[in-house]
Parts: structure tokens; C-alpha cells; sequence
């Protein structure tokens, strides 16, 4: 994580209007959930759509002395085109209720679609947050960001201002008690003819009353290529809005059929609402999924594998 000189965050001043306000409820049980980070729900700032991660301090870098709470900003993929690279300046903050303003730092960072987040930001040891009436009240905290200067190298050598508006507001809402749990395995007999289309996708399943697929790019998505693309869909007819998402963890694996070696990746808590999905561009190479010795493919069967919790909902 980057600056970790400093044991609290400096004040930002009046200035520091948040386009994003997120506000965490029970903060103990984001972190009694284990979960590697939390992400919001999408927010627009010229053009673009954005999100704000939290990292919890016990995935913090190894090595750090002081565990802290983490920040991070990420620009979705999909309002990315290939060659761009987006430099944004901004604030990641957390509200101090007792002075009413929020404290954080400056960075910046180039996102293009091969770097879409930036580096954790050291915000506030961890200690300094559970123990300050402060910054912490009634077990919830305040977290923002503020953009303040968008560049963009492109072909088009297009202009983009960061234009004042309104902040948007959403709340994360963490369960303590019961998590609903839902596993699907998707088993494709036929993969060899599913290999040559662009994309395939799973029977609709259904789990915590919400419909559901997975969706596999076999040679890449957008402009990915060489990789399997993997991703988990909430279903477009579903009537559940973003606004008010339900939060995931989501493990999706493809199963070595042959050696139990599967290739697993699991995400950190994400936002799932209206048309909406989460997974990975770049989930496993083509090269490695078609070597034989891995029985990734076995004869023409491909086994797919989703695991998820749903751990609470984000209103915005």
C-alpha cells in the first residue's frame, strides 16, 4: 500500500465534495466475514464509471507494520477503449463525525484495460478507526472519493472535464446471521463445438430468490485474447435494481478433471444488481486450458464450477 508514513488521515477541507459517499454499516462484520476487499456500486463521473474499494487490514501487503484500512478507486472496463489510458487525480477519504469533514489523501493513477485499479491507499491504521467515536459511530463509517482531474491519451485526443454535481450516496449492509450459500456446477459435453462461438453461456439457476447464469468467453471478451474470460451473471429479467444490490463473494473454478489441480479464483464483495455481472477477463490462459495433462477438457466435457454467499445488500 502506498503511504504508510502517516498514522491518521489529514484533513481535506471544505473543498472535498465527494462524488461518491459510501457509507459501511456494521463494520465489525465486514470484517468478521474474512472477505478480501468490498466494492461499491458504480458511480459516473464524465463519461466514465467508477467504483471504490475497500481492503480490510488483515489482507494488507505483508510486512506492514500497522494494519490499515485500505482505498482504492477502479474504473469499470466496459467504458474503457482500447489504446486509452485515463490518468485521474483524486481523494480517497473517510468522515470524521466529530470535526464534520472528511480526512484522507491525494493520488493518482493510469487506468487502461490492463490496470483498471488503483494501488491500495493506506487511509487509517485500523486501531486509530475502531477506537475513535470519530470516525466510527454506531459500528458504521463514512468512506468517499473525490475526482479532481481526468486526462486521456487516446487516438481521438478527446478533452474530458470534471464537471460538479450532485454526490452520490449509497449504503453497504453487512449480515451477521443468515448467509444465504449457493453452488451451481455447469457441465458442458460438448465444449469442442461450444470452443468455436464467442461466447456460451450456462442454464439459468436460481439461489436467495434471484436468477442467475455464467456467462464464458472462450477466446477472450472485448479485447481480451489468449485467456478465458469467466464471469457470473445476474439475470437481465430479474426485477432486483442496482440500487438496491446484493453483495457477493463470489469463487468460480474451472475443475481439473483429471488431477484435482482446479483453477480457482475468488473475488472480493461486489455489488450484483439490474443487468449487472462480476468475474474475470483474464480468468485462465487458452494455453493452459487446452493442455491435455491438466484435464481441464476431458474428452469433450468442461466442468464449471460457481460458489457464492450473499452477505447483504448496497441501497443508493
Amino acid at each position: 500500500m502506498g503511504n504508510t508514513g502517516s498514522t491518521s488521515p489529514a484533513s481535506l477541507g471544505k473543498a472535498h465534495v465527494p462524488h461518491l459517499q459510501w457509507k459501511v454499516h456494521d463494520f465489525s462484520a465486514l470484517l468478521e466475514t474474512g472477505a478480501k476487499s468490498a466494492k461499491s456500486a458504480h458511480f459516473h463521473c464524465s463519461g466514465y464509471k467508477w467504483f471504490l474499494k475497500v481492503t480490510p487490514p488483515m489482507h494488507n501487503k505483508p510486512g506492514a507494520e500497522t494494519p490499515y484500512v485500505g482505498l482504492s478507486l477502479k474504473l469499470g472496463r466496459t467504458t474503457l477503449k482500447p489504446g486509452d489510458t485515463v490518468n485521474a487525480v483524486f481523494e480517497l477519504s473517510v468522515y470524521n463525525h466529530a470535526k464534520k469533514i472528511y480526512c484522507g489523501r491525494k493520488a493518482s493513477h493510469n487506468f487502461d484495460l490492463n490496470n483498471t485499479c488503483s494501488k491500495d491507499e493506506c487511509l487509517i491504521p485500523l486501531q486509530k478507526l475502531l477506537k475513535s467515536s470519530a470516525f466510527l459511530v454506531d459500528d458504521s463509517c463514512v468512506f468517499g472519493v473525490k475526482i479532481l482531474k481526468i486526462k486521456v491519451c487516446s487516438p481521438e485526443k478527446k478533452a474530458v472535464m470534471v464537471l460538479k454535481k450532485a454526490t452520490t450516496l449509497q449504503n453497504l449492509f453487512i449480515q451477521k446471521k443468515g448467509l444465504i450459500k449457493g453452488t451451481y456446477t455447469w457441465t458442458m459435453d460438448n465444449y469442442h463445438e461450444l470452443d468455436l462461438k464467442r461466447y456460451v453461456c450456462s442454464p439459468t439457476f436460481e439461489v436467495g430468490g434471484h436468477k442467475w447464469h455464467v456467462g464464458m468467453y472462450p477466446h477472450g471478451c472485448r479485447h481480451i485474447t489468449g485467456h478465458i474470460s469467466l464471469f457470473l451473471y445476474l439475470e437481465s429479467s430479474d426485477k432486483l435494481c442496482y440500487e438496491s444490490g446484493k453483495v457477493v463473494e463470489l469463487t468460480l473454478s474451472i475443475l481439473d478433471q483429471k488431477n484435482g489441480k482446479h483453477s480457482t479464483i475468488t473475488s472480493g464483495l461486489s455489488v450484483f444488481g439490474g443487468d449487472s455481472s462480476w468475474g474475470w477477463p483474464k480468468f485462465l490462459t487458452v494455453n493452459r486450458f487446452k493442455d491435455p495433462s491438466r484435464g481441464y477438457v476431458l474428452g469433450s466435457r468442461c466442468l464449471v464450477k460457481a460458489d457464492f454467499t450473499i452477505v447483504g445488500s448496497n441501497d443508493g
